[in-house]
């Protein structure tokens, strides 16, 4: 079975025009590249920036990109060490500094004003620091499922797979492995189950499979888990955009007392909870995708 799959196999609307990309940034340990797919029309000044979680990449969103690429220019980066961008060679530079730098070239590479920004997870964290700068170019910001509070205990939880870079043998194996450290995730279909797979391997020169990210990524979040709960809270508070939280009804990563908390201060945000979802929702269907579109789109 092929590694990356045919989008016309799975996605409802057929197969959707996109490119892939690259820019080039720079750690102190030198330069490397960041790879992005650039979905819509790109004169379209309505840009939206979708950035996906701590192991993902950014062919998560590739339904949601095929949904709104008649309104928008939708750009989905792989953040430095994930899918198809480099890996640092310092593996102790795998921090936020470094992927909001990164986020802030790919922006002046797309040449906009301002944007909006959908982020996952830390995805998410990393458009929550960039929204609360002075001059911001994020002008409307998701945050899915994650917020200024998180508990040490679920990125225990997170840090239990994080950077073990397993091997299989098979592409079945893989994906069962997929499907056991992404059960929160939720009730998928085989063929989107499939999908997040096969874009979350590669190839290795003996033949086997491994997922498609630095194992060392893993080494820097147990280190940052020695300071105990992260509290950005004064980062949220000067966020002044309007803001969207997302929560997987189950998750264990953003609590809803955390995201009722939100709701009453720093960009006072719109919240929705989405039923049989964990950490956290993927964006895959409809109904989900509604949620994001009806408040992206708002006149």
């Amino acid at each position: 079975m092929s590694i990356v799959s045919d989008l016309s196999r799975w996605l409802a609307g057929g197969p959707v025009a996109f490119a892939e990309r690259r820019v080039r940034c720079a750690s102190p340990s030198g330069l490397h590249r960041v790879a992005y797919t650039e979905w819509g029309e790109p004169e379209n000044p309505n840009v939206l920036v979708c950035v996906h979680g701590l192991t993902r990449n950014g062919r998560d969103f590739d339904e949601l990109a095929r949904t709104l690429a008649a309104d928008y220019r939708v750009i989905c980066p792989d953040v430095v060490g994930r899918g198809r961008s480099d890996w640092l060679r310092d593996p102790s530079g795998y921090t936020f500094p470094q992927y909001a730098s990164d986020m802030m070239v790919l922006l002046a590479r797309l040449n906009v004003a301002s944007v909006h920004w959908l982020g996952t997870s830390m995805g998410g964290l990393i458009g929550m620091w960039i929204a609360s700068q002075e001059d911001s170019p994020i002008t409307r910001l998701v945050l899915n499922d994650v917020g200024p509070l998180i508990s040490v205990a679920s990125l225990l939880r997170i840090g239990e797979y994080v950077g073990q870079a397993p091997k299989f043998d098979t592409y079945e194996d893989a994906e069962k492995y997929v499907r056991l450290v992404s059960q929160p995730f939720g009730p998928l279909s085989d063929a989107q189950w499939r999908h997040l797979t096969e874009f979350s391997l590669q190839r290795l020169p003996d033949g086997r499979l491994a997922m498609r990210y630095d194992p060392a990524i893993g080494e820097a979040f147990r280190q940052a888990l020695s300071a105990g709960d992260i509290d950005l809270w004064p980062i949220y508070d000067r966020i002044r955009c309007p803001t969207l939280v997302v929560r997987g009804a189950e998750s264990d990563l953003l609590t809803r007392e955390t995201m009722q908390a939100m709701a009453m201060r720093g960009p006072r945000p719109q919240t929705a909870e989405i039923a049989g979802v964990g950490h956290a929702p993927m964006f895959l269907d409809l109904q989900q995708i509604g949620i994001v579109r009806d408040f992206l789109l708002v006149v």
